[in-house]
């Protein structure tokens, strides 16, 4: 007999969770997917699915009309329904919870969360109509037995073969029966429940509300379905699955309440236990990166509502580094967990301590009537940092600087603007002497970014020949072939020295100037193209065309311009590499743009993918040969589940829309090694070779060799 895999769909306009969704649910269930929710409710009639994933915010139908249509359909209004959100409100998981959506999935999907609890919903899901079934069972035996007049019995075949507990009771709560699974589960023999009330076995954890809400099912619909803590004989408390019906008699007046229930306790605890672990540093226990922007946020709702102020307080310990060469990690480890149990105590019970790496700890303050209000907080945490701690023999001592940024609730702040200044205040600390604090200073931050030059010095620059390009390798690993390079500038400063991008071209991002440089790149490309074509080399070379770039009205015919001042060369060995991002400020114009340029023999690659948040029928419009992987998803995917499922997707998706795809970041070989299993053949980083000036490249691309590793 076939088995067939659970049929889930996706409901998302958000190519990202799909991919990550598909990554990680695609070989054990059968993931069908729809990127808008009037396309998903019609999927879901054709092919009812035995789960929903449905996102919350969608354009034209947002997942809160998607779930009510589709519990208005008959067919479909008993599929349990989760919504997956970035939405943290009580009030968003409320009104969800109240349309029939039975969970929610937060993002960042977390992928073993996530697989973990569409595992067990759908268990639910089978122990609700394995329920039911019994229910349906003994009620027709009990309606049959009532009917000719007999007593009131059970089958012998029910009770002794079922694996769920089962209870039968008196219209006042009296206990009648129950089978050999309930004395199992529960350790009361049946003789000790008959005549009692099931209240013996309440936990204490459900409110009073809580069976007022299951009563009112009971007497309105006849029955309650949900999950209830009880406790055991001996003491312990279990979760349990658990339906309860009315029977009724030939009046119609409740005759017996039959309940089943199934212990789902240890499904529950590995559910806590992977939530905890995604949520939470291993090595502190603290909560991690993740769950601190999840608090912060919600820190930032709470306090524009009440009006109050609150502190991110950005944290790096002085010295810890030369503590850990020394001694060692697991010395630094000891050191780091006395510490952030200290800088924990120093804080107030609703405030909020995070590791984010190695020594960085970010705190979050929260309700703070006036600034000053966070300096006792403040001093303390300083305190808790730099009181010396006793590891075995060792007495060790660090200290903590600090930088603290406001928001006030009379603006609306980015979470990640608030980290970027408490980060920037933090050294700010650290210039002033360490082992203090450092308020963030908005007209401190205009200086720091006033370093890079001013439009004038950048113009001036260009017309001075200032700029070069430097060309960092691109190889196919299996091969060992070189298959292009992808230039680089950098600006040859006569006073700075050699300046990286992120030095100037911020400063010309909106400007008319980005337009004057980026023509210069792509120009000083074709005439190196020219250079290595006469040493025999004939590689292509990609460039990148930024946003305001490519969305002018001239770009076409600059970029002819250009082609024909090189005409011996052939178009095709030039590459332009596009943001997702600026691809996507107006697909229809760019899709146009792209498809002129190809007429010229030029081709395109998406640069960054998997960042930006196209939907997969945007990448279907872009007429690209080629999908870059951004470098955050390869450089962490040897210790992050989460970038090696999106780097699954992104390869998977690359093969189904026919485009070649290259990584971004290969640092090691491991990287190198890992992207080869996967399918993704090309490759560049600093694991093949450093971007380099163009004079030493002919000689690198003779000398250069692929690890052994990956010709295996």
């Amino acid at each position: 007999m076939t088995h067939h895999l659970p049929r889930i769909l996706a409901i998302d306009d958000t190519p990202a969770n799909l991919m990550t969704l598909g990554a990680a649910l695609g070989n054990e269930f059968d993931l069908r997917v729809a990127t808008s929710g009037a396309v998903g409710i019609a999927q879901a009639e054709k092919e009812p699915p035995d789960l929903i994933l449905l996102d919350i915010m969608m354009p034209e139908m947002d997942g809160f009309e998607v779930c009510r249509r589709l519990k208005l359909l008959p067919a479909l209004k008993d599929i349990p329904v989760v919504f997956v959100t970035s939405m943290s409100e009580l009030e968003a998981e409320a009104r969800g919870l109240s349309m029939g959506a039975v969970d929610y999935i937060t993002k960042p999907i977390n992928v073993e969360i996530a697989r973990q609890r569409i595992r067990n919903l759908l268990v639910r899901e089978q122990l609700r109509r394995q329920v039911e079934a019994q229910r349906d069972l003994l009620n027709t035996q009990v309606a049959e037995l009532q009917a000719s007049g007999k007593k009131l019995q059970l089958a012998a075949s029910v009770f002794t073969y079922a694996r769920e507990a089962i209870m039968i009771t008196t219209p006042d709560g009296s206990i009648v029966d129950v089978n050999n699974s309930f004395t199992y589960i529960t350790g009361y023999a049946r003789d000790e429940v008959l005549g009692n009330n099931p209240r013996m076995l309440s936990s204490g954890r459900q409110s009073q509300d809580f069976y007022a809400s299951m009563w009112h099912d009971l007497h309105g619909k006849g029955h309650w379905y949900g999950e209830v803590w009880n406790r055991r004989k001996s003491g312990e408390v279990f979760a349990a699955m658990q339906t309860i019906s009315a029977v009724r008699d030939d009046a119609g007046a409740v005759d017996h309440f039959v309940s089943l229930f199934s212990d789902i306790t240890a499904s529950k605890t590995h559910q806590q236990q992977l939530e905890h672990i995604a949520h939470y540093d291993a090595l502190t226990n603290l909560p991690n990166r993740a769950l601190l922007g999840d608090r912060l946020r919600q820190a930032l709702h709470q306090n524009q509502r009440r009006g109050q102020l609150l502190a991110v307080v950005f944290l790096d310990l002085d010295g810890f580094k030369s503590i850990n060469d020394q001694y060692g990690h697991e010395v630094g480890d000891h050191l780091l967990i006395a510490l952030a149990h200290r800088m924990r105590n120093a804080l107030r019970d609703g405030d909020t301590l995070a590791r984010i790496g190695g020594d960085e700890f970010v705190a979050v303050l929260a309700d703070l009537g006036e600034a000053s209000a966070c300096v006792p907080m403040l001093s303390r945490l300083l305190a808790a940092a730099s009181q010396s701690v006793l590891v075995g023999n060792l007495s060790l001592r660090v200290s903590g600087s600090l930088g603290v940024t406001f928001a006030s609730p009379m603006e609306e702040m980015d979470a990640d603007l608030l980290l970027r200044q408490a980060d920037q205040a933090m050294y700010q600390a650290k210039l002033a002497g360490k082992n203090r604090y450092h308020v963030f200073d908005a007209e401190l931050d205009r200086s720091v970014r006033g370093h890079h030059e001013s439009l004038d010095h950048i113009r001036q620059a260009l017309a001075q020949r200032q700029f070069v390009l430097y060309y960092q390798p691109k190889v196919n690993m299996r091969t060992g072939h070189v298959i292009g390079a992808e230039a680089l500038i950098r600006w040859q400063h006569p006073e700075r020295g050699l300046l990286l991008p992120a030095s100037f071209l911020p400063v010309i991002e909106d400007h008319t100037l980005a337009v004057e440089v980026g023509e210069w790149v792509v120009d000083e490309a074709m005439t190196q193209l020219e250079q290595w074509k006469a040493l025999g080399l004939n590689l292509p070379i990609s460039v990148n065309i930024g946003a305001r770039q490519l969305q002018q009205g001239q770009f076409v015919e600059k970029l002819r311009g250009i082609l024909e001042r090189h005409a011996d060369l052939d178009p095709s060995l030039l590459e332009l590499e596009i943001l997702e991002t600026s691809a996507l400020e107006d697909i229809t114009r760019v899709s146009a743009v792209i498809e002129t340029c190809r007429g010229l023999g030029i081709t395109f690659a998406l640069d960054d993918f998997g960042t930006g948040y196209s939907s997969l029928t945007y990448l279907k419009r872009l007429p690209v040969s080629m999908l870059k992987i951004d470098q955050s998803f390869v450089r962490d995917m040897l210790e992050d589940p989460d970038d090696l499922a999106i780097l699954e997707g992104v390869i998977g998706l690359a093969s189904a829309f026919s485009r070649s795809v290259i990584a971004e970041g290969v640092e090691t070989v491991a990287h190198g090694s890992k992207l080869l299993q996967l399918g993704c053949d090309r490759a560049q980083g600093y694991g093949v070779a450093r971007p380099m000036p163009a004079a030493e490249f002919p000689e690198w691309v003779r000398n250069w060799k692929p690890d052994a590793a990956w010709l295996v």
